[in-house]
């Protein structure tokens, strides 16, 4: 599906990608990761035609640089940071099915998906978004297509509990062999999504490796927390999370999605000293243990 090598580009006299070689094969989830300005934007640029760069860059066989349009007609991308778009969210997404042969009401229907409802803001420029909602929308669009590629950067940055829970559905409902290409900074967000970790350092592949599927993209987790004492700070946080007070502001509930885990325990771990009691349970999708 992607096969890169040789592949170097400098910015002015700073060279981001240092001779480069990867390969990722067809039904791959990979989580890219590395620090900031390890080349992770750098690379998903030249993988979309954005860059003219040395080396070889291919993608389904085809130069994405060029043959651009051929090759992004089945790519789906979520960028990290969304354009400054502003065109109506309904012309948009008329204008985004166009591109890619698919119909509006398949994007319309992700978004649905994921709680954001297109009717009250179809007129409504889409720089005018928030957050969550450029971040819903981007993801209707990627997802609302045939896609044998998927490139995402950051895709559950903006989503709330009960998207990011709608959002990893969809995921493990796409096609098996759709190929999945997830950048982050953070390899607790993204590794239980993933089965392959590609980590970046100077502009080349430091670590390749590969990773147990422990965790279901769909799978649910039950989470009943007891504080010490009532904290404002711990119950924001959990009610953020989606959790509800049992009525004494000491004992919480609510549910965490697999691939959230440790992602739960590191917003979790800064409130340590306040956790009386912490339980975890894998239930089923209608809710039993």
């Amino acid at each position: 599906m992607i096969r890169v090598h040789g592949l170097e580009k400098n910015f002015r006299k700073s060279r981001v990608l240092n001779g480069l070689d990867l390969e990722i094969e067809e039904g791959e989830r990979v989580a890219l990761v590395g620090a900031n300005g390890a080349g992770k934007t750098t690379l998903i640029r030249c993988l979309l035609g954005e860059y003219v760069a040395r080396g070889t860059v291919l993608v389904g066989g085809a130069s994405p640089r060029e043959r651009r349009a051929e090759t992004l007609h089945w790519v789906g991308f979520v960028p990290q940071l969304p354009p400054p778009l502003r065109m109506p969210v309904g012309e948009l997404l008329h204008f985004a099915a166009s591109l890619c042969e698919s119909e509006p009401a398949r994007m319309e229907s992700v978004a649905a998906d994921l709680g954001l409802a297109i009717d009250p803001i179809r007129r409504q420029a889409f720089a005018k978004l928030s957050g969550g909602q450029k971040q819903k929308l981007l993801i209707a669009v990627a997802l609302g297509r045939d896609s044998r590629l998927l490139i995402m950067d950051e895709p559950a940055a903006n989503l709330d509990p009960d998207a990011r829970r709608a959002f990893f559905q969809l995921l493990a409902e796409s096609d098996q062999r759709t190929t999945m290409l997830i950048s982050s900074h953070r390899l607790d967000e993204v590794a239980s999504l993933v089965n392959r970790v590609i980590e970046l350092d100077g502009g080349r592949v430091v670590l390749d490796d590969r990773v147990a599927e422990t965790d279901s993209l769909t799978s649910l987790l039950r989470c009943r927390i007891r504080l010490v004492h009532p904290e404002k700070s711990v119950a924001d946080t959990l009610t953020s999370w989606g959790f509800r007070s049992t009525g004494d502001m000491l004992s919480f509930e609510g549910m965490v999605v697999g691939p959230d885990r440790l992602r739960f325990f590191g917003t979790l771990a800064r409130y340590s000293g306040l956790v009386a009691t912490l339980t975890l349970e894998e239930v089923s999708q209608d809710g039993n243990c």
